[in-house]
């Protein structure tokens, strides 16, 4: 594999910075690393490989030369500087939701459907992290009989707010220790003791943005455009990795020991059976790598075609930055 000029956009945040960490980790050979941010993050340093790489301000002619731009910038911020990564000739692996729903952008989990990434244009959208997670966990079972419906609940960690999710998360649980008087700024409730069943922005079907992305998404990496999604999103109050219960129905009829065996045997998943500690994941299990772990997989009650099942993954690491690094790796191999 030959050296590769390589920018991550966004690198200071927290999704920037486990990029750089993977692009480390996974060993992909860079010629020359670039780290663009705003302004006033410009002149920091983000370690890489023995070396403190000074961050530079993003700019329209940032990309010159690069062969990938690994996005982890919101979506004005991405489509301010997609036409500029594609113009320079590198390919835009795009973190945010600005592309994902577009029909000329491939939106790819490298293990379910990575040929799609090939056929890009030169931008490729990253799914939405909780949507990551919970087609790894079915997609060995898809393999066996195409899925018709999934029921989901998503118990989504702090992080996935950003950094001011966590910081809020700890500064609430220090004031109730101190007896203070608690402050909400970046959820719409207190998080610390709590749970929020609203992420996102509302819509006119009563559900939220984040709800509509397990379907819409969904449909695109499975190549089922005729699956039907119903997804609660809760916000708990964990530091890190999401968690799902999810109910998928098939086609036809799949024993919860071929299930088990799909999951065992499916690229990026690990099946946590009984006997294995305490024979289900949690949050904490999953933490800061790139496995989503699968477990209580058990016959849906409600239908003879359907498996209900519960999984975990970090959502800043395989549900975000390992997967657009996994893309590129993937891309650089061809």
């Amino acid at each position: 594999m030959k050296e590769y000029k390589i920018a991550v956009l966004g690198a200071t945040g927290a999704v920037g910075r486990e990029m750089v960490k993977v692009l480390e980790e996974y060993g992909i050979p860079v010629s020359e690393l670039r780290l663009l941010a705003s302004a006033r993050s410009a002149g920091g340093v983000i370690p890489f490989r023995g070396k403190e790489i000074v961050v530079q301000e993003a700019r329209e002619d940032s990309f010159a030369g690069c062969d990938y731009v690994l996005g982890a910038v919101q979506n004005p911020l991405s489509k301010r500087f997609a036409p500029a990564v594609v113009k320079s000739g590198a390919v835009y692996i795009d973190n945010s939701s600005a592309f994902r729903m577009d029909p000329d952008v491939p939106l790819v989990v490298p293990e379910i459907n990575g040929a799609d990434a090939l056929a890009h244009k030169g931008i490729i959208a990253n799914p939405n992290c909780s949507t990551i997670i919970t087609m790894m966990a079915v997609a060995g079972i898809a393999g066996l009989s195409p899925i018709r419906n999934m029921v989901a609940c998503t118990y989504q960690a702090v992080s996935g707010a950003g950094q001011g999710g966590i910081t809020e998360l700890e500064e609430q649980m220090k004031d109730l220790t101190e007896g203070k008087e608690l402050k909400t700024k970046v959820f719409p409730a207190q998080i610390a003791l709590n749970v929020i069943p609203w992420i996102g922005s509302g819509l006119d079907n009563l559900y939220t943005t984040e709800e509509m992305k397990m379907q819409n998404e969904g449909r695109r990496i499975l190549h089922r455009p005729e699956l039907f999604v119903t997804c609660t999103c809760v916000r708990v109050p964990v530091m890190r990795s999401h968690s799902i219960a999810v109910t998928v129905r098939t086609e036809q009829p799949v024993s919860i020991e071929e299930a088990k065996e799909a999951v065992r045997h499916f690229p990026g998943c690990r099946l946590i059976e009984e006997g294995e500690g305490i024979g289900y994941p949690t949050p904490l299990d999953t933490s800061n790598q790139d496995l989503v772990y699968v477990g209580r997989i058990r016959q849906d009650l409600t239908d003879p075609c359907g498996l209900t099942l519960w999984c975990c993954g970090d959502q800043i690491r395989k549900g975000a930055a390992a997967n657009a690094v996994q893309i590129l790796k993937l891309l650089a191999e061809q």
